[in-house]
């Protein structure tokens, strides 16, 4: 079986004749205490977004409406998952390169992120990364 860089969570969808609701609760669905919340939208055709891993954020990234790709890459695995579906989130773990891409019109992505915001965390570079899974594996 070939390694898996991310993971498809689903989340909890109470159907109903009024509208669907879905949630995700911390340390439930969400496997980490959540510390930051925020989305994209209005995202320009042709656009990408991403392009960077975390040294120890992890995050849930759920398409809450439309669509978009999200490339997955631990230094030695890729792996595209289509986001789709507002009541199924993929988790990205530490230390994995994410990039998104193909945002379908009217796309929103929201994300449920384990820290606040630290410029410190990020790895901007690829080949910075990739160096930096070298040596943290």
């Amino acid at each position: 079986m070939e390694k898996q860089v991310g993971q498809i969570v689903d989340l909890p969808k109470i159907v109903d004749p009024r509208g669907n609701l879905t949630v995700a609760e911390q340390m439930k669905e969400v496997p980490f205490a959540i510390s930051r919340v925020y989305w994209t939208y209005d995202i320009p055709g042709g656009a990408h977004r991403g392009g960077h891993a975390h040294k120890h954020c992890r995050e849930l990234i759920i398409a809450v409406s439309g669509s978009f790709i999200v490339t997955l890459d631990d230094g030695n695995v890729k792996q595209d998952f289509m986001l789709n579906l507002p009541n199924k989130a993929l988790f990205v773990d530490r230390g994995i390169w994410r990039s998104l891409s193909d945002f379908s019109s009217g796309a929103v992505c929201l994300v449920l992120a384990e820290d606040p915001f630290d410029e410190d965390d990020y790895i901007y570079d690829y080949g910075v990364f990739l160096r930096y899974k070298s040596v943290n594996v």
